[in-house]
């Protein structure tokens, strides 16, 4: 997708997103056999329900057929939320993420696993889990010391509130 298709579908949709109180958080297009897809990835704090990506497709379909942004070729629109998976790349993304064990690929190299405790504006207080038996660490990390990072999925975490009782 060029910039500047790019750059229109973003101001198109952004004060629709916004409107419905959501963060627009990518846009994609790729082929699909003849067709082409086009999918907008949106997020909030609370993360986003599937009948608020549903209503949200309804509207982005009619913006699209007002606007010639899409041209005339035939395409898919798919409305959805981030993947658990994606990277962790805005300040939002760490924030909606506390709680949450977190596989970090250091800038100076190496990896770290550990559990966002809490983030501010230069970083992140996180709680590494110890090994063989031993306390858990904690550990202050700055934004400028991530080159990657992304969320790990825990299938055997207790809730919080589990914990509570």
């Amino acid at each position: 997708m060029s910039t500047t298709q790019s750059d229109r579908l973003r101001g198109l949709l952004e004060p629709l997103v916004a409107a419905k109180g959501l963060d627009l958080e990518d846009i994609e297009m790729s082929k699909a056999g003849k067709r082409r897809m086009l999918r907008i990835i949106v997020d909030s704090d609370e993360g986003v329900e599937l009948d608020a990506c549903a209503e949200l497709s309804r509207e982005v379909s009619d913006k699209l057929d007002e606007s010639d942004v899409m041209g005339e070729d035939e395409y898919v629109l798919e409305v959805s939320s981030p993947g658990a998976d994606r990277p962790l790349t805005e300040h939002r993304h760490y924030v909606r993420a506390i709680d949450r064990l977190v596989k970090f690929q250091l800038a100076e190299g190496g990896e770290l696993i550990a559990r966002i405790l809490d983030v501010d504006d230069e970083g992140m207080d996180l709680e590494v889990p110890g090994v063989k038996g031993r306390k858990a660490t904690a550990r202050r990390i700055a934004f400028s010391d991530i080159a990657k990072a992304r969320v790990e999925i825990e299938f055997n975490r207790k809730d919080k509130k589990e914990e509570e009782a």
